[in-house]
């Protein structure tokens, strides 16, 4: 039998790991709503922008210890993205060579796209949509 001050440790850990990456990740798409609303930039650069500012700050160092505080607050959205395929451009040019920069992000980022296709299609299947 384990001991209670375990148990609540455990569930207060992860609690607090919870709202820790609610919190981040709310944050930062606060932020991107607010880019939304104040400026005249299209949706898709506004998106363009995320992946490349999470690219940028993870090739200077700032954002993987950000990420690994944050957990999946950070790593979710799109500035993740572009962290996550900065990281297999990395890890591949060091086992492929230069090679590495054009495998590097779809490899890194596969799982993450399969899923967006994936759920699209179960949406696109479930949804009835209307003309406007």
């Amino acid at each position: 039998m384990l001991p209670k001050p375990r148990k609540v440790c455990c569930f207060l850990e992860i609690f607090l790991s919870l709202l820790k990456a609610f919190l981040v990740g709310g944050a930062i798409c606060f932020l991107a709503q607010v880019v939304m609303d104040y400026t005249k930039l299209t949706l898709g650069r506004i998106l363009v922008l995320l992946v490349v500012l999470g690219a940028a700050l993870g090739a200077v160092g700032v954002y993987e210890p950000f990420a690994e505080w944050a957990g999946a607050g950070a790593t979710v959205p799109l500035s993740g993205f572009g962290f996550a395929m900065l990281r297999g451009v990395k890890e591949a040019i060091e086992e492929r060579g230069w090679v590495g920069i054009l495998t590097g992000p779809f490899t890194a980022a596969s799982a993450g796209v399969g899923v967006a296709v994936l759920s699209g299609l179960v949406a696109s299947a479930v949804a009835k949509p209307k003309a406007k």
